[in-house]
């Protein structure tokens, strides 16, 4: 399939949060257009902001998809909306957060949608999967995941082991 290569970030903290990332990793793999390439392996960490909440389930998996980045925002929004998703206060917990992280070589800045995300330089969480997809990944300005890694502060980040029929290899640490 010819597109444009896209990584979109994974996380829950709530109902089963490893179930809810291994549901929405296949409701990627089922996008229109769309061809899932690799999922990370998932990582737990603490939750960023307020901290009367679960730990959070990470990961990210990379795309290769002929959707715009509207198009594949808009349906981001309806898988996180089928696993109940309520944006009630910011960085608080959430049954599910889909985000798109690297749409190919293009920076958006719109009200809808910056790309790369803004947060992805401070978010061991983001940063690590990344890392574990492409270790020579690079954003549009050639600033490289691995040193926005190394420059990244700690988040108590624990890799976890792959999900039951993830396409990540298996034998990860607990």
């Amino acid at each position: 399939m010819t597109g444009t290569d896209v990584y979109i970030g994974l996380g829950s903290n709530l109902a089963d949060p490893l179930s809810q990332l291994a549901r929405a990793v296949g409701a990627l793999a089922n996008l229109p257009k769309t061809h899932l390439v690799a999922q990370s392996p998932f990582y737990a960490s603490s939750p960023v902001g307020p901290q009367d909440q679960p730990d959070f389930i990470n990961g990210a998996v990379q795309l290769v998809t002929e959707l715009s980045a509207l198009e594949l925002l808009d349906a981001l929004q309806t898988i996180e909306q089928g696993h109940h998703r309520e944006r009630i206060r910011r960085w608080g917990p959430r049954t599910l957060d889909l985000d798109i992280l690297i749409y190919g070589d293009s920076v958006i800045e719109s009200e809808r949608l910056t790309v790369p995300h803004r947060e992805l330089p401070n978010r061991d969480f983001v940063l690590q999967p990344l890392l574990d997809l492409n270790p020579d990944l690079k954003l549009p300005d050639g600033t490289t995941i691995a040193h926005l890694r190394d420059q990244c502060p700690d988040n108590n980040l624990r890799r976890l082991h792959p999900a039951p029929g993830s396409l990540a290899s298996p034998g990860y640490e607990d």
